[in-house]
């Protein structure tokens, strides 16, 4: 019998036609592994996962291995982007374990959910030095039966270990001006100044990192931090981990060069990127940063939008290469003669010049994944917007890569916040008109009475998992950049009703945060961790929307929130600013104020709207724009803001301690 058919999960339903009797994470599942004395084996992706798909077809498609797994265990399958909690506790025994991890997370459990023995993933035979699935699940079956004590007291110690490393970060101070000084060093030294971005292979787009560059640029003039921010977003607008026909991201490159991604393109990468290059172009008037903004924001609207207003998870890697097999990247890739194909010889000449398109091939048996190299060809715009628009056409008969059609809570918040900013820099009200589609659907679907948050809907049905820290952060992160955008104080609302649900319910002693609510399921360990990853982590979103929201209302408490949550970064920052990105650029905007800025006037007054144009093109870290008549109305920041002679006038303030008000851009856009 397999129980997922009825699930809300696009990976989970992958999996509903498996021989594998597979379980939904939940108590009736180890309930049935205490009444059988068997071990869980856990297994944990996510649909866009391409070796996920390949365990899947390797070895739970298979019938003599679903049969050795149901004679032998409980198999539990878990959505990680349904269920992060669950798959951020086991991952860290994963890689305290094993020193590495990734999906899929492979882990046996006792019926108690403590682990035993992990993995990720396995083949179906041994190979390069790991033993076979088959091998595996043999091995745990017999240490079960003959080895029980053994097998106890490991799972005992590793709940006590995982138990034993809460942290204490926070209470310590808020980081100051020689701790960012100092995480910009360490980014400098991890800088590929050749290849942009930081490391070696594989290469992640550092979202987060590119977002503090740009503020510490903002607050202190560094152009050491501009031009590593710059040279990046250029570096990977050109590279293959771009989609030069479709626009959008790739979740990253295999190599420095960022010329092979993994093919998966997921919302919170592309919504993110979207962000920083809309304000990348604040900073420099880039061409290049305006043009990848708005296709980011075109390619969510056209790709992951769904029917609802939301935006779907992922794309997958693969896609059917037109024989029927699943290919990683078949959709994306050309060779010479599909050039010639569908453009002729002369322009496929063209456009393997400009796309960096080989015989030999930068890909798989002879394919190139496109590029716009620094010295691609020379050719006039019009005939390359044609090869464009023909090569696009023909992709467009290729068979797709699947969608993941779920929507996330925490993942359209980012969309939201880039949509509304990125529609409102470039005058385009189609993408805030999107973002506020989304939004409506949240509160809508997603938010109960009293404003708690469901992770996941699809289909415009809720699903059954409540939001986890990043989940409210990032939603009340859309909002309040909504609110700003559209002058609608209601999303203010939403967001303070969000981000006190955040205080009640997330909080620990000395400025901590849970990633799980106080009253949330009972894990063999409460998570909670403060380092970014592919997303900023809830710990440093939430204290990003706390200082914003106190910005906005002047309330104490949540800047308080703020900046007890902001200790952690004064702990990480110097000695791990790659993975705490997010807190640094919140902590820009702490050292910076933020700045508050009320626009008072009539709405339709032209001298009004470019005020308020103004406001927005500041680069001021973590601004924050309230715009409307005088009076207040919805939005605090107005109240007590008076016209000055009749005319539209804007105040910068600092925790609602306001300069004499301005009534001119010129003057309006000094102050920021």
């Amino acid at each position: 019998m397999n129980r997922l058919a009825g699930v809300t999960s696009p990976y989970l339903l992958q999996h509903a036609d498996n021989p594998v009797d597979w379980w939904p994470w939940g108590p009736e599942a180890f309930e049935e592994a205490r009444r059988r004395d068997v071990p869980v084996l856990l297994s944990v992706g996510y649909s866009a996962c391409h070796w996920c798909h390949v365990m899947a077809h390797e070895s739970f498609e298979d019938e003599a291995t679903a049969a050795l797994v149901n004679e032998n265990f409980v198999a539990v399958k878990v959505d990680r982007e349904e269920r992060p909690d669950v798959d951020a506790v086991y991952m860290e025994a994963v890689q305290a374990a094993t020193g590495q991890g990734g999906w899929p997370m492979t882990v046996f459990l006792t019926p108690d959910a403590a682990p035993f023995y992990f993995g990720t993933y396995f083949p179906p035979e041994p190979r390069h030095g790991m033993p076979s699935f088959g091998e595996v699940l043999a091995g745990v079956r017999d240490a079960w039966a003959g080895r029980r004590g053994e097998v106890d007291e490991v799972a005992d110690r590793i709940v006590k270990e995982l138990a034993g490393r809460s942290l204490a970060y926070g209470g310590d101070g808020v980081p100051g001006e020689e701790d960012l000084a100092q995480a910009l060093l360490g980014l400098t030294r991890e800088y590929d100044a050749t290849r942009g971005g930081f490391g070696g292979a594989p290469k992640f787009p550092p979202s987060m990192v590119l977002e503090f560059l740009l503020r510490h640029h903002a607050r202190t003039g560094s152009e050491g931090a501009l031009q590593m921010a710059s040279d990046t977003c250029e570096a990977m607008a050109r590279g293959g981990i771009y989609d030069q026909l479709g626009g959008g991201f790739a979740r990253y490159a295999v190599d420095r060069t960022w010329t092979v991604p993994h093919f998966e393109k997921m919302l919170y990468d592309n919504a993110l990127l979207c962000r920083v290059y809309a304000h990348l172009w604040k900073a420099t008037g880039s061409d290049l940063a305006r043009r990848i903004a708005l296709e980011t924001a075109d390619f969510l609207v056209r790709e992951l939008r769904t029917p609802e207003g939301g935006f779907a998870s992922a794309l997958d890697a693969d896609s059917d290469d037109g024989t029927g097999k699943h290919v990683e990247g078949a959709y994306y890739v050309w060779t010479p003669e599909q050039l010639a194909a569908v453009l002729g010889p002369e322009d496929a000449a063209v456009a393997a010049a400009h796309y960096g398109v080989t015989e030999d091939g930068t890909f798989e048996e002879g394919s190139s994944v496109l590029q716009l190299p620094q010295d691609a060809g020379v050719a006039d715009a019009g005939r390359i917007a044609s090869i464009a628009d023909r090569l696009r056409a023909a992709r467009d008969e290729r068979p797709r890569p699947g969608r993941d059609d779920k929507v996330v809570a925490a993942w359209n918040g980012l969309a939201i916040a880039a949509l509304a900013e990125t529609g409102a820099l470039f005058d385009r009200p189609d993408l805030v008109e999107r973002a506020t589609e989304a939004a409506d659907l949240l509160v809508r679907v997603h938010m109960d009475e009293g404003a708690r948050l469901t992770r996941t809907s699809k289909d415009g049905r809720p699903g059954t998992n409540a939001g986890v820290l990043e989940d409210y952060a990032d939603v009340a992160e859309g909002f309040l950049a909504l609110a700003a955008v559209t002058g609608e104080g209601a999303w203010l609302e939403f967001a303070g009703f969000l981000l006190d649900l955040v205080l009640d319910r997330f909080t620990a002693e000395g400025g901590a945060l849970y990633d799980t609510a106080h009253d949330a399921e009972t894990l063999i360990r409460r998570p909670q961790d403060p380092t970014d990853n592919a997303t900023p982590s809830g710990w440093t979103a939430a204290a990003g929307a706390l200082l914003s929201y106190a910005a906005h209302t002047g309330s104490e408490a949540h800047r308080a929130a703020a900046e007890g949550a902001l200790g952690v970064v004064k702990a990480l920052g110097p000695r791990a600013p790659r993975f705490i990105g997010w807190g640094l650029a919140v902590a820009e905007a702490l050292l910076d104020g933020p700045r508050e800025v009320a626009v008072v006037g009539d709405p339709g007054d032209g001298a009004f709207r470019e005020l308020r144009r103004t406001a927005l093109l500041a680069t001021a870290p973590g601004a924050v724009l309230a715009a409307g008549a005088p009076g207040g109305g919805e939005f605090p920041l107005l109240e007590g803001r008076p016209l000055v002679d009749g005319r539209p006038a804007a105040y910068v303030c600092r925790r609602f301690t306001c300069d004499a008000p301005v009534t001119g851009p010129d003057e309006l856009r000094r102050k920021l």
